[in-house]
């Protein structure tokens, strides 16, 4: 038998249970870390010494972002840092944090085709995937919501709380 497809992979990794990570605690190198949001979760590639890379994408303004290296606590955004299980990655510890690295400053962020878990996947198993676009193509009521969860993201993001109470006031 040889080495398993990306299905087999996707389908292996599905079964396994997201891991969170204790306060304080170090991910093991080349981890690929989650860290759940309104609607979606966001995703990137542990490199060491307190550091995440990234696909900034969407995640922290309107604005499209590239592909960065941030600490641990601005990755997380305030929100749980999970350790998402990889079945049997191709690339692994040093090779996996050499990958993520190798696109540093990269700015072709595109939400259906080349977001923040496209880039993880890339990263462990060479080939780009993520599984919430596919969870929206099968599922139009999740697609939905996820736009939902986006949209007010994006509100949220644009008119901070304290604008809205300013204008209510």
């Amino acid at each position: 038998m040889g080495q398993p497809t990306s299905n087999q992979r996707r389908t292996a990794s599905a079964a396994l249970a997201q891991c969170p990570l204790d306060a304080g605690a170090e991910p093991p190198l080349g981890a690929h870390l989650v860290t759940p949001r309104r609607g979606y979760s966001h995703h990137g590639i542990y490199v060491g010494d307190g550091k995440v890379v990234h696909y900034a994408g969407l995640a922290g303004s309107l604005r499209r972002g590239p592909v960065e290296e941030i600490s641990i606590t601005r990755f997380a955004a305030g929100f749980e840092v999970l350790i998402e299980p990889s079945a049997d990655p191709v690339y692994v510890r040093h090779e996996a944090v050499r990958r993520a690295r190798s696109r540093l400053g990269e700015n072709r962020y595109r939400l259906l085709t080349n977001n923040c878990e496209h880039f993880c996947a890339w990263c462990l198993y060479g080939e780009s995937r993520s599984e919430q676009v596919l969870a929206c193509f099968i599922d139009p009521r999740a697609a939905l919501r996820t736009a939902l969860c986006l949209f007010t993201a994006c509100l949220a993001a644009a008119w901070p709380m304290r604008r809205i109470e300013a204008c209510v006031a």
